[in-house]
């Protein structure tokens, strides 16, 4: 069924986020002029688009020092979303503010969160996203989830938790030995909603050190489907969680980390997440940074 709005003629841009290829990454859907839309009609154009996450530039004037924007999944609004984020500031560099700046701030939920840019000439080459403090939480038994995920016992490593982690939205972080294992992994969205019923965490993010190419760190897959997710191909605000994880738990060694995450090669999308952490006074500071390319621009009809 074609859903229809009272509002026509809205412009929006199709986003690749974290893509090593063009349309690969994470696509991203920027709708402008939000603010003649319902939070039902939002929410209607996200389940419509289907993209794992829809935004909406609310204003195209700074409010305290930033600018408002909400984020739709299919199923819902969550408070924060790292490739939406990076891929929203990056349209509105280019087709709200038209040139070069150091920084955009986004109001969201959560609060105010800034990225930076660095240029290839006047286009965006990198943008660095800090999201929120690291918040840890529940830590669960291998035992409870490994059936959950299409696991043996011996493919989740012993030396590492399996445990929440939120840098504004909360990802379960389960390590993983091998990426034969990584690949394996296959959801049993029953089993994980009664195991995760009362965990803030609804989404899971799985790693392993082992890598499709020599010249990256890390894999990672990212399921999410209580947002209507069932995998997502790259995934910000998850990475910046396992950036934390890396930093607490020592994952990569002592002192920060510098370190490049390939995601999205399972489902033939092949991303690449940029993620730096560390200590800043006592506190973890993550930084996650990546691409952002216009691949269409249209109206809403």
């Amino acid at each position: 069924m074609v859903q229809t709005f009272h509002v026509v003629g809205l412009t929006f841009h199709i986003v690749d986020v974290f893509a090593q290829r063009r349309y690969a990454g994470n696509q991203l859907a920027v709708f402008r002029g939000a603010h003649l839309l319902s939070d039902a009609e939002m929410q209607a154009i996200a389940n419509e688009m289907h993209f794992s996450e829809t935004t909406f530039i609310v204003n195209e004037e700074e409010v305290d020092g930033g600018y408002d924007i909400r984020i739709f999944t299919p199923n819902e609004e969550v408070p924060f979303a790292g490739h939406p984020a990076i891929g929203t500031a990056f349209v509105i560099q280019q087709e709200i503010i038209k040139k070069p700046v150091d920084e955009i701030k986004l109001n969201l939920e959560i609060g105010q969160v800034p990225v930076s840019i660095k240029y290839k000439g006047d286009v965006p080459d990198l943008l660095w996203l800090t999201p929120k403090t690291a918040k840890f939480g529940t830590v669960i038994d291998p035992g409870m989830i490994s059936a959950g995920m299409n696991l043996r016992s011996g493919d989740i490593d012993p030396y590492y938790p399996i445990e929440e982690v939120s840098t504004g939205l909360p990802f379960l972080i389960v390590p993983i030995k091998t990426l034969e294992a990584l690949k394996r992994v296959k959801i049993s969205k029953a089993v994980l909603q009664e195991l995760m019923r009362n965990m803030k965490a609804k989404c899971i993010l799985a790693f392993t050190t082992e890598t499709y190419d020599d010249e990256n760190d890390l894999s990672v897959r990212v399921f999410a489907d209580a947002l209507g997710i069932p995998e997502d191909p790259a995934t910000g605000s998850g990475n910046g969680c396992l950036g934390a994880y890396l930093i607490k738990h020592k994952v990569l060694g002592e002192g920060s980390i510098d370190v490049k995450v390939e995601q999205g090669r399972e489902m033939n999308r092949p991303s690449l997440i940029l993620l730096k952490a560390g200590y800043l006074d006592d506190e973890i500071h993550v930084e996650v940074g990546g691409n952002a390319t216009l691949v269409a621009s249209g109206e809403l009809i």
